[in-house]
């Protein structure tokens, strides 16, 4: 039996106790967070934001096996902040669609939950659909099934309750959702906990044909923010997606039974790490951006496309580093050249050198 189909279903319990650190150190990091973005310039702050929706973009839609343009993503992005002075060009729709759900969602984070907004945020990450129905509840009267296999060996690992109970339930979690809000009726004042509950909830009912991943790890998203009633920079997906198998094991464990204290357990996680997350990224920009600062008259066009190249690979480094081979790909130069350039930033502290012999590479040094 799932979840929805128990005596209990919707009366969701967990022991809190086994979660308590987790949620001390959740506070902490948003106290620690808050007063590092009072300080933090107000360019900083822009680039950060848009790293973060860029990423939970891309990310959230990996997740499902939708691999996207990063630049029609940014572009989407960009263009929705109003990062830029002209608005890009973006040639993917579906890059377009996802990245303005993720941004309409951020922007409206205060705002009840309803089914019109559910709605439209299908209507944007399917632009194009023709096979599914867009911009409502499912109807068909098969099983809405989470599948694996080949034809003829496929495995259920989830059935969704039957398509004529799907406006009811709904209903019912929106009604829940803005019930459990700061200013609802029976606020849940724990955003991890909210934020699990919400989306082991939306993801049980599966309103849609498809685009249920999508759209309830935004819902996700809004209920931590809406609990904390901060915007927080904070990419759920990016952690989700890293280790994707725990997810959905951790899933469909929740989704057959209403004591979800494993799942409330996992899900707190995924916010730690993805707050960590944040944390390491905001370091990286601030790093980035004095580095350039540092030596923006020291370094000629090749050295920045390559430092630029190296660092679009983010905090986690550039892998391998960088070898003169790399550089001369690159920068599209001489050997001689590529030598020169590396001695040069060698010399002024932009690389440090890592390994020996033929096992050579260069790594950027950030100024303390």
């Amino acid at each position: 039996m799932y979840n929805w189909q128990q005596e209990d279903w919707t009366q969701f319990s967990y022991q809190i106790d086994a979660v308590e650190d987790d949620l001390y150190t959740f506070r902490e990091k948003i106290g620690y967070m808050q007063g590092v973005l009072k300080t933090l310039p107000e360019k900083y702050h822009i680039q950060t934001l848009q790293d973060i929706l860029v990423a939970e973009a891309i990310k959230t839609s990996e997740i499902e096996g939708e691999y996207l343009s990063r630049k029609d993503v940014l572009s989407s992005i960009k263009n929705n902040l109003g990062i830029s002075q002209k608005k890009e060009k973006v040639r993917d729709v579906h890059a377009k669609g996802i990245a303005n759900m993720i941004t309409s969602a951020r922007e409206t984070f205060q705002e009840p939950l309803t089914k019109e907004m559910l709605f439209e945020w299908h209507v944007m990450i399917f632009p194009t659909a023709t096979k599914i129905a867009v911009g409502q509840w499912r109807q068909h009267s098969e099983p809405m099934q989470v599948i694996s296999g080949a034809m003829g060996k496929e495995k259920v690992h989830f059935e969704a309750p039957p398509s004529e109970r799907v406006p009811k339930e709904i209903e019912a979690f929106i009604t829940w959702f803005n019930e459990t809000a700061p200013n609802g009726k029976n606020p849940i004042k724990y955003a991890p906990i909210r934020s699990a509950i919400a989306h082991l909830y939306f993801e049980t009912i599966h309103p849609f044909e498809d685009g249920n991943g999508r759209i309830g790890r935004t819902v996700a998203e809004k209920a931590l923010l809406q609990t904390v009633d901060i915007p927080l920079l904070i990419s759920l997906s990016t952690t989700i997606e890293a280790e994707k198998n725990l997810y959905y094991e951790a899933l469909k464990e929740g989704q057959r039974n209403n004591i979800i204290t494993n799942w409330i357990k996992y899900f707190v996680d995924v916010v730690l790490k993805s707050q960590i997350e944040s944390e390491n990224l905001i370091n990286f920009i601030l790093q980035k951006t004095k580095l350039f600062d540092t030596y923006k008259d020291q370094l000629n066009e090749r050295q920045i496309k390559v430092i630029n190249r190296m660092l679009k690979e983010g905090h986690k480094g550039f892998e391998g580093g960088m070898t003169a081979k790399k550089y001369i790909s690159i920068a599209k130069t001489s050997k001689p050249t590529a030598t020169r350039d590396l001695q040069h930033l060698l010399k002024t502290g932009v690389f440090v050198v890592s390994g020996s012999g033929r096992n050579t590479s260069y790594l950027i040094q950030f100024p303390n």
